[in-house]
């Protein structure tokens, strides 16, 4: 068992060092002083923007043997000046969470288990069934021979975390597919 000196209580090591209010030296530790943040040892700082909703608040990503290590608020950023909301703070446990589905998941009809699809197979099973129902539900002209040009079968309801960019997109590939229905989460 080691011995401690009395020398090395903090309120002696406070008087000793002239430490008066006990915010300085006197209260840490060895254990303390060596201590060295997660930033310090990233081999890279990413720059990236918080996910979690249209504010676009910036974020510093800190890399370290290609996995994320940190990630805090940008300084440089103008909408946020290096500030994160608790969401945004958390974006690191959103990153590294063990319990993240990293795979496509599918569960057919009737199925009651899931499967794991490779992207390919995902993306082709979409399309066709944005493209059947199109089709089927494609309208021309209504009762009075009005042109509609039109599908009551799609709609799109996008999420708080797209950029004006993705959401032009999205509004511009839907409008050109006939669908009407185009909505997202941030106005609701």
């Amino acid at each position: 068992m080691p011995s401690f000196s009395p020398l090395e209580w903090p309120v002696v090591r406070q008087l000793r060092s002239g430490d008066v209010f006990g915010r300085g030296p006197a209260v840490t530790s060895k254990h303390t002083r060596a201590v060295e943040p997660r930033t310090a040892t990233a081999d890279r700082i990413v720059q990236s923007v918080c996910p979690f909703c249209a504010v676009g608040c910036g974020q510093k990503v800190f890399v370290k043997d290609g996995r994320v290590t940190q990630i805090e608020g940008d300084p440089d950023s103008p909408i946020s000046r290096g500030r994160l909301c608790p969401k945004g703070a958390s974006s690191e446990q959103l990153v590294n969470n063990p319990m993240r589905q990293t795979t496509i998941r599918y569960r057919p009809p009737y199925a009651t288990d899931w499967q794991d699809l490779d992207l390919d197979t995902a993306i082709d099973m979409i399309a066709d069934r944005f493209v059947e129902s199109r089709a089927n539900t494609w309208q021309e002209r209504d009762e009075q021979g009005r042109i509609l040009r039109r599908t009551m079968g799609i709609a799109s309801l996008g999420g708080a975390t797209l950029d004006n960019e993705e959401n032009y997109l999205i509004k511009k590939l839907f409008t050109a597919a006939g669908a009407i229905q185009i909505e997202n989460q941030a106005r609701i």
